[in-house]
């Protein structure tokens, strides 16, 4: 008996974590559905896949719009009639600054992207996933260590990734009764595009500025591998990945 096909759906698959992750599950047999802006990057990352195009699905998509979520999930809908796994994974920074100087459309983009949009993706995939036979899946939010704790002057998505762990723990509560497992990694310094700056220095909660240690973005595409290969009757609520010498961990 064949082994029954598992779709994904990755979300800012187009670069940096995303892109990894899309890799790391086609890799272990998924087919996944690559989201994001730009359909150009998208299609460089299933290319780059080393797997069949056959093996994905090209969707460009906003994730703060909900008609474009909507018409992505129905593409999702159409073409393979069930979702196994939302990496809601889509997110934007914006240069830091203090909180006086943040301008509301600054403030607007982040939030509309980095925690509307997860909310929109996890909504639309409950709807599918509690309806489709078998019944159940699993939402992996990308919470990101600002989940925990803020940098200086980054109110707007220190804000919103503090909002993902509210979403996740509502989505593991709301899911049980449909067999729908969420779960939350939280990120700290991996090496993708977004992270150089930790190797020029960044500031500290003490005001001084410092590098900081970045780790391969393999082993966050292994840990969301992980998490995804589990059964419905088991769950990863909240892992932490991040460069052990970061300085998270203990005083400002």
């Amino acid at each position: 008996m064949s082994t029954p096909q598992k779709i994904a759906l990755v979300t800012g698959a187009g670069s940096g974590i995303g892109r990894a992750c899309a890799h790391a599950l086609l890799q272990t047999g998924f087919t996944v559905v690559l989201a994001g802006r730009r359909r150009e990057p998208l299609e460089a990352t299933l290319r780059d896949s080393g797997r069949p195009e056959s093996e994905g699905l090209v969707v460009p998509a906003d994730v703060a719009d909900p008609a474009s979520v909507g018409a992505l999930f129905e593409q999702v809908r159409a073409r393979f009639g069930r979702l196994d796994l939302l990496f809601n994974n889509a997110g934007i920074n914006v240069p830091n600054v203090a909180i006086d100087d943040l301008s509301f459309e600054q403030w607007r983009h982040v939030i509309d992207i980095n925690l509307t949009g997860a909310f929109l993706c996890a909504q639309a995939a409950f709807r599918l996933m509690k309806t489709q036979t078998p019944r159940g899946g699993r939402i992996i939010n990308n919470g990101s260590v600002s989940a925990q704790a803020p940098r200086p002057d980054s109110v707007a998505y220190t804000t919103a990734k503090h909002g993902i762990t509210g979403l996740t723990k509502s989505l593991s509560l709301d899911g049980r009764r449909f067999d729908i497992a969420c779960g939350q990694i939280d990120i700290g310094n991996t090496d993708t595009p977004l992270a150089g700056r930790m190797k020029k220095g960044v500031p500290q909660a003490d005001g001084t500025i410092a590098i900081e240690p970045t780790f391969d973005v393999s082993h966050v595409a292994r840990a969301v591998v992980y998490m995804a290969s589990l059964p419905l009757e088991a769950n990863v609520s909240t892992m932490t990945v991040m460069a052990t010498k970061m300085p998270l961990v203990g005083r400002g």
